[in-house]
């Protein structure tokens, strides 16, 4: 019989001293059962894996896996005492299997109410709800959390395309954000509304954002809508007649047949939008083409 400690994978701490014999299978069942995890694979310390016990020697530290790569415990362990002060405010969140690594003052300094920020404030709380790696461990879907986390960072809600804004919606709504008007903006559907003469300027300087949204034969005449994003949304048959539309982002929309006679388009973004049919007489300002329409 051949002594073993086995450590998880990229954790030096709370090792397990084991007796390594039979098959591979017969080891990993044991680690599975000592961590409390579904062990697939074991790694020397050098990141060698090791397919066969025949090749454990006895004292060898082996480190376990679930079947993620190997993280060497040197690169993952914490900084010496002296340099801990730099570092305080880093931490890495765990959510559904993905990491993610941000600041405790991003979390609390844009919007200190949500439950976010108060993970911060009661650290202590959340000390038995951390992995091996003291990541702190949230079941929640990676994908729809890091539209979330980005906005937090920088202010600005930004969806990748191919991601569904109803998910990343249920995740505001989880984590108590204010993202999640927004995020009802972006799901909206009013086609064949009437919105004449609607302002949509936020006193605060905020930009409507209503970016994918459906808005085909809505009527917007004469409507304020100063650096709105309609990026991708469909206005297919919509009346813009006489709208401020200056500073607009209209990348990639659907204008098709869209009235936007006496519009001011001034540092309007029209890059990739499809024109077909669109009106464009008694304009207020020129309007430059100088971006790829369709």
């Amino acid at each position: 019989v051949r002594w073993v400690t086995l450590f998880l994978n990229g954790s030096p701490k709370n090792g397990k001293v084991v007796a390594a014999y039979g098959t591979l299978s017969d080891l990993l069942s044991v680690a599975s059962s000592k961590f409390g995890i579904k062990a697939t694979s074991v790694y020397n310390g050098k990141g060698g894996l090791n397919d066969d016990t025949v090749l454990i020697r006895d004292d060898d530290v082996l480190f376990v896996c679930e079947g993620e790569p190997f993280i060497d415990p040197q690169t993952d362990s914490k900084p010496p005492e002296g340099l801990l002060g730099f570092h305080t405010d880093w931490l890495t969140l765990n959510v559904g299997g993905q990491y993610f690594t941000t600041t405790w003052s991003t979390l609390v300094n844009k919007e200190p109410d949500i439950m976010l920020a108060h993970m911060s404030k009661d650290k202590g709380v959340w000390g038995n709800k951390q992995d091996h790696r003291g990541a702190f461990l949230i079941d929640q879907s990676p994908e729809y959390f890091e539209p979330i986390l980005n906005y937090l960072c920088h202010g600005q809600l930004i969806v990748n395309d191919g991601i569904d804004l109803l998910g990343v919606l249920e995740e505001a709504r989880f984590f108590a954000t204010p993202t999640k008007s927004e995020i009802q903006m972006l799901c909206s559907n009013a086609e064949g509304a009437s919105l004449k003469l609607c302002n949509f300027e936020d006193p605060s300087g905020l930009k409507a954002n209503l970016e994918g949204a459906n808005l085909k034969g809505v009527d917007m005449e004469g409507s304020q809508m100063t650096g709105i994003n309609l990026r991708v949304a469909t206005l297919e048959n919509a009346k813009l007649k006489n709208c401020n539309l200056r500073g607009a982002t209209l990348t990639g929309t659907d204008l098709e047949n869209c009235d936007l006679s006496g519009c001011d388009l001034q540092e309007a973004n029209l890059r990739g939008s499809n024109v077909r049919g669109a009106i464009f007489e008694e304009m207020l300002t020129p309007l430059h083409m100088t971006q790829s329409v369709r």
